[in-house]
């Protein structure tokens, strides 16, 4: 019985540690002289592996406008922008909090090890991303 005990500790402890984390800083990107006056803000967050699952948390403020949505994109390289591949959950404030999970594919988590995915947090001033954050070790 003690055997069996330690057999099924040790399993739950190479379990846990085979979580991969990731960091994340939300920041304003480069946009037009017509945009400059709606984005504003930054954040920051945690992003998640454990098996094909990525939990993600994460704070943001200083919007101009209160955040409509955020999503866990896909770019081509990092720096480069990409389709979406699962959306999360942001307060609908200036200031507030992100929050949800993806189940990843084997190529996505992929692109995550490798530094193409990211997060992209809109508002209603800035529909097509206030702040952007790329999903780094």
């Amino acid at each position: 019985m003690a055997a069996l005990a330690a057999v099924v500790a040790l399993s739950a402890t190479a379990r846990a540690q085979s979580s991969e984390r990731y960091r994340i800083r939300l920041t304003t990107v480069p946009m037009d002289g017509g945009m400059r006056v709606t984005v504003a803000g930054s954040g920051t967050g945690t992003a998640v592996l454990t098996g094909t699952t990525l939990a993600i948390t994460g704070t943001f403020s200083g919007l101009k406008s209160p955040a409509t949505s955020v999503q866990l994109h896909r770019g081509l390289k990092r720096g480069v922008r990409g389709a979406a591949i699962g959306d999360l959950s942001a307060s609908r404030a200036t200031a507030g909090s992100i929050t949800g999970s993806v189940t990843l594919t084997p190529d996505e988590i992929k692109g995550l090890r490798d530094g193409h995915l990211y997060l992209e947090l809109a508002s209603e001033k800035a529909l097509d991303g206030n702040l952007w954050g790329w999903l780094l070790k």
